[in-house]
């Protein structure tokens, strides 16, 4: 069947669970990039893909429709991420490496460069706030927009421009020193 997402949402609140299917198919892969960005590590993404299906399904009685179906399970799958990455530093446990693939036969130079300059942003994304790395992996590397943005971090659009710019001043202040000022 060709459901909208508020369709299928509205049709799997009344228990039919192919509808719910169609919803996970569609938005698993864009969680897993969520997922994967935020917390580095490829098991992890797909477990936190698993946990915001499972809260999203049960918390379906609570999706309004005011946001798109896909706003709202990037907004579960950031919380999730986040409380995974809470739990790490309570653990102690250093944040995984996010994946830096380089492009196809690259130069040796080019790879040793390319890996400093990946632990290099590693480390500065460890450095931002739970908001700004969640605003900043949503615009730049989930192409949202500041409405999208706004509504999965639970703020208002002045609030989520401003944890995205906050984000890149910090990031290009991690990494000037390291692209040795070049622009």
């Amino acid at each position: 069947m060709d459901w909208t997402d508020r369709a299928a949402a509205e049709e799997a609140r009344k228990g039919n669970q192919l509808a719910f299917r169609v919803l996970v198919e569609r938005h698993s892969r864009a969680v897993f990039r969520l997922a994967f960005r935020m917390t580095g590590n490829e098991q992890d993404a797909e477990d936190m893909v698993q946990e915001t299906f499972l809260r999203a399904f049960k918390q379906l009685h609570r999706f309004d429709g005011r946001a798109s179906f896909g706003t709202w399970v990037y907004r579960i799958a950031a919380n999730c991420s986040l409380d995974l990455i809470r739990a790490r530093r309570v653990r102690g446990e250093r944040q995984p490496g996010l994946d830096t693939a380089a492009s196809p036969d690259p130069s040796p130079e080019r790879v040793t460069r390319s890996r400093q300059l990946a632990g290099i942003l590693d480390h500065a994304l460890e450095q931002l706030t739970e908001a700004e790395r969640t605003a900043f992996l949503l615009r730049h590397y989930e192409g949202c927009n500041i409405d999208q943005i706004a509504k999965v971090l639970g703020v208002g659009n002045s609030a989520a421009k401003h944890s995205v710019f906050r984000a890149v001043q910090k990031l290009r202040g991690a990494l000037e020193p390291a692209w040795g000022g070049a622009k």
